[in-house]
């Protein structure tokens, strides 16, 4: 075999050699010179780094080293002191009769794969490989949106990331807490209900680190109001009507004296000849305020929440003192005077005995 298939004459004949090297042997396995028995090739174990770490790769060298380089799949990093390699991340750390090392800065994905160490003593060509592994924390990289629906609806969640090694998922409703959990990419909630709203959590996790999303869901739902109560007040005092709603999106509301509606204040100032009234809605609760309650006040009020789904109503009975109510049905009970109508009916009977 020519001098240089053995190794020994010239330095373009090691960087030739150790082309062919790259170029014949899968990535990770040991690498041979032609015509050298198998002890002088030498597999180290692999090199597991974290993404942004750095990397040391160290060639024994011993005996008497004539010429000496690392190389990356099919690159030069280093000849000997010189720098082939572009990579600023790249530089020499130790050159002896002892060691040849090199450092790699801020290693990432492209850094992972084979090197070679190839060195040229006296006796004969060796060959150092080692392959690097890069680990990789998790990072999601796709997540659902912000999710709005209706009631009844079907709703998949989705969260991916990258990550090596490839991270596994949960999902957990965090707000409010519930049960509802998945150890998947995805989440199916069918049929989703009001109590399912709120905020989701996506975990990603690998052997290296961990990272935590969270997508809101809002379920939107036709009003149901608060059953109405009823309220008795004197004349010339302040009474106060208030009607509750649970909604989303949040309900309007809009107020009746019987079959008249009372407008609500932002749309007109005119409430339909009913005077000393006001309508204050704050999110789910909406008041109908009497400043001065007169007598033509009491009687029979109706308050309708409505949002796009649908709408919902209660009733009120505003009274006198005087009054009696059914607690039953909660309508006006007899007047104060059907109430004195009466007492002066069992006056009479007694005074004929």
């Amino acid at each position: 075999m020519g001098v240089c298939g053995y190794f020994v004459v010239s330095w373009k004949c090691l960087v030739v050699l150790s082309f062919r090297l790259l170029f014949l042997v899968p990535s990770g396995l040991p690498v041979h010179s032609q015509g050298d028995s198998q002890t002088d090739n030498k597999v180290m174990d692999n090199i597991t780094v974290r993404q942004g770490e750095t990397v040391f790769l160290r060639c024994p060298q011993g005996d008497i080293v004539t010429h000496t380089a690392w190389l990356n799949r099919s690159s030069i990093l280093y000849a000997g002191e010189d720098k082939w390699s572009v990579d600023p991340r790249v530089s020499l750390v130790t050159l002896n009769q002892e060691e040849f090392t090199i450092k790699i800065e801020d290693v990432d994905m492209t850094d992972e794969g084979p090197y070679i160490c190839a060195v040229q003593t006296s006796r004969r060509p060796r060959t150092t490989s080692v392959h690097i592994l890069i680990q990789v924390p998790p990072t999601i990289i796709n997540l659902s949106n912000v999710i709005v629906v209706n009631e009844g609806s079907n709703v998949t969640l989705m969260c991916q990331a990258s990550g090596k090694p490839e991270p596994s998922f949960t999902w957990k409703l965090l707000s409010p807490s519930g049960d509802l959990a998945s150890e998947d990419e995805y989440l199916d909630i069918p049929s989703i209900s009001r109590q399912r709203a709120g905020t989701y959590e996506c975990t990603a996790v690998n052997d290296i680190a961990t990272d935590v999303q969270t997508v809101e869901i809002t379920v939107n739902y036709a009003p149901s109001v608060s059953e109405g109560r009823d309220v008795g007040v004197t004349l010339g005092q302040r009474g106060v009507l208030e009607c509750e709603a649970d909604a989303v999106p949040e309900a309007d509301f809009e107020w009746y004296r019987d079959d008249r509606r009372v407008v609500h204040p932002l749309s007109s100032r005119i409430f339909n000849g009913f005077d000393g009234m006001e309508i204050e809605d704050a999110g789910q609760l909406s008041k109908l305020t009497f400043f001065n309650v007169s007598e033509a006040d009491y009687g029979n009020y109706t308050c309708i929440a409505i949002n796009k789904l649908g709408s919902s109503n209660t009733s009120f009975v505003l009274y006198g003192p005087g009054a009696v109510q059914d607690g039953n049905s909660g309508s006006m009970g007899m007047h104060v005077h059907t109430y004195t109508c009466l007492l002066l009916a069992i006056l009479q009977f007694l005074l004929r005995f």
